[in-house]
């Protein structure tokens, strides 16, 4: 299978490894990190492994190309399809770039409340420590933000696009998507993506920048269902 296939198994095996909590059969990234999780495959095994990484009523975020295979165990808060995108040639960077600033861990605060206000994806307190990430700032203020989510060999994925409402429609996103991909790039690896499969704004800001599509993928949100209550009196 091409790795692109699996996208959290591929980077939770490989270079997120140290983010990762499992075993060779099933891997979630660590909970102050981030949300997703993957099985190795849809055998049995593996599928009752993926279950076990969870606490009762806690929440993982799966994303794969192959239709996913719920465990016993887990049930479906969401279910819904997205996009994979890929840069087959190398995207240029940003024709000007000087307010594009390196974000660090003292901008962490800043970097969750503005992901918590614009919803780009699943996205913690540590979820920078996945990759660099970028930030331009209006007055010591941060408005907008992209970096790297999903890494393995040969590939790095563009996330955590977003923009405050209040600074929209002057190009934030597209000159940070661009500056993250051409630095993806630079480091001689394939810049990758996704999106929801409704999200034809950012399907087509993508494609302006160079991104083509390549498949459709499968995302779920699962929950370990609550232990039922045992009778005091048994």
């Amino acid at each position: 299978m091409n790795l692109l296939d699996r996208p959290v198994w591929s980077s939770l095996t490989s270079a997120h490894a140290p983010l990762s909590i499992g075993d060779e059969l099933a891997r979630r990234y660590q909970p102050q990190v981030n949300r997703f999780a993957s099985a190795r495959d849809d055998s049995p095994a593996a599928l009752a492994a993926l279950a076990a990484l969870l606490q009762p009523a806690e929440q993982v975020f799966i994303l794969q190309v192959p239709e996913i295979a719920i465990p016993a165990g887990l049930a479906p808060a969401k279910l819904a399809r997205g996009v994979q995108m890929v840069a087959p040639s190398p995207v240029a960077p940003p024709a000007t770039g000087d307010d594009i600033l390196a974000l660090h861990d003292e901008d962490a605060d800043e970097m969750l409340a503005l992901a918590t206000l614009t919803e780009p994806g699943p996205f913690l307190r540590q979820t920078h420590r996945m990759g660099n990430f970028f930030g331009i700032r209006v007055d010591g203020r941060l408005v907008a933000m992209a970096g790297e989510r999903f890494r393995f060999a040969g590939y790095t994925e563009v996330s955590g696009v977003c923009t405050h409402p209040d600074f929209r429609g002057h190009g934030c996103a597209g000159r940070l998507s661009r500056h993250v991909a051409a630095a993806i790039a630079a480091r001689g690896e394939t810049a990758f993506l996704h999106a929801w499969k409704n999200n034809v704004a950012a399907i087509s800001l993508y494609q302006t920048l160079g991104f083509t599509l390549r498949c459709e993928v499968s995302v779920a949100v699962l929950e370990r269902r609550q232990e039922p209550s045992k009778d005091a009196s048994g």
